[in-house]
């Protein structure tokens, strides 16, 4: 019988999608090999979604994908509490998102739906902006109250924008969006986006682009109204705190909890009290990860994401260059 390898943070070859909004800041702000690919919108950093699986990159598991090192090691993985409610499917997908245009406006099925529609699990996701540039700006709900008919009304106009909160941005800014919230990024952007396991999205509005064949993408008008929260807010921007002595929350849901961690002294992390993986996405600078006095440091700049598993309780983080700012994402509920 092979002798089971020890678990260690691992990190994965990155899934580029190009995409017809796409740019060139995942390759030129994070580093990444494009691999000749031109436009490249989304770098998937770690997917379970079926058929898009992602490979370990280094160590003794390199090779294997992220559903046969759960298979393997189950619990010590992701958590015992994750591993009964999710099995061998990893419940997050983390991904980097570069905007050279518009993406659609869309909205996003919560839970009961998707399952109902798709089998699948629903999709609340938030952004953090790594980048962007001057006067970007980004689509995230309604700027006025809003209902069914009087949203029908502006789309069958052709003057939906007219009612969509569009959002100046800049590096650090963070927002939530629960399923149900229509949203679209605009050009200039490049962001981390942490969701639900999940690829379904419902485009209500593609910006009459067509592809290099002039064919126009799908849309799904009648899907997306009833996924659609109508809610209007008056801020949709996430307000929190930093501390460059200890890990801040900026988002906690459900699904996931997002802390940004921003340093430049070394810092101790103990996960004793946690009961779940931990995801490092490097956002700035070079970082030093040492998890076993016996092992070699993992070593994570900018761009670059891991996986810490849950069985990996003490950690000590050390900043390389002058400062080091990392999002840290684990399953808190």
């Amino acid at each position: 019988m092979q002798e089971k390898i020890e678990l260690y943070p691992l990190k994965f070859t990155p899934i580029l999608k190009s995409k017809i909004w796409g740019g060139n800041k995942i390759s030129e702000q994070l580093g990444k090999n494009v691999n000749g690919l031109s436009n490249v919108g989304e770098s998937w950093e770690l997917s379970a979604v079926p058929n898009e699986l992602s490979v370990v990159s280094e160590g003794l598991l390199q090779g294997k994908n992220i559903e046969d090192v759960i298979i393997q090691y189950k619990s010590a993985l992701v958590g015992e509490k994750v591993y009964e409610k999710f099995g061998i499917q990893f419940p997050l997908l983390i991904k980097f998102i570069d905007a050279n245009d518009y993406l659609s406006i869309q909205v996003h099925p919560g839970d009961d739906l998707a399952r109902k529609r798709h089998n699948s699990y629903g999709k609340t996701e938030m952004w953090y902006v790594v980048d962007a540039e001057k006067n970007a700006k980004l689509i995230v709900g309604f700027n006025q109250e809003m209902d069914k008919h009087k949203y029908l009304n502006h789309f069958d106009m052709g003057n939906l924008q007219e009612v969509l909160n569009f959002e100046e941005v800049k590096s650090n800014d963070v927002f939530f969006l629960p399923a149900g919230r229509i949203h679209a990024t605009g050009p200039g952007i490049l962001f981390a986006e942490i969701q639900q396991t999940s690829d379904i999205t419902y485009r209500i509005h593609d910006w009459d682009r067509v592809d290099d064949h002039g064919n126009e993408r799908e849309l799904h008008t009648e899907m997306a109204l009833d996924a659609i929260n109508f809610d209007f807010i008056e801020k949709y921007k996430t307000k929190y705190l930093k501390s460059k002595k200890s890990s801040s929350e900026i988002v906690a849901c459900d699904y996931f909890t997002t802390n940004i961690l921003e340093f430049n002294k070394p810092i101790e992390i103990d996960y004793s009290d946690k009961d779940s993986f931990v995801v490092f996405m490097a956002i700035e600078g070079h970082t030093s990860i040492v998890f076993s006095e016996n092992k070699a440091p993992i070593m994570l700049t900018k761009g670059e994401t891991i996986l810490v598993p849950a069985s990996i309780k003490k950690l000590l983080i050390n900043p390389i260059t002058k400062s080091s700012k990392l999002l840290e994402v684990y399953i808190e509920k």
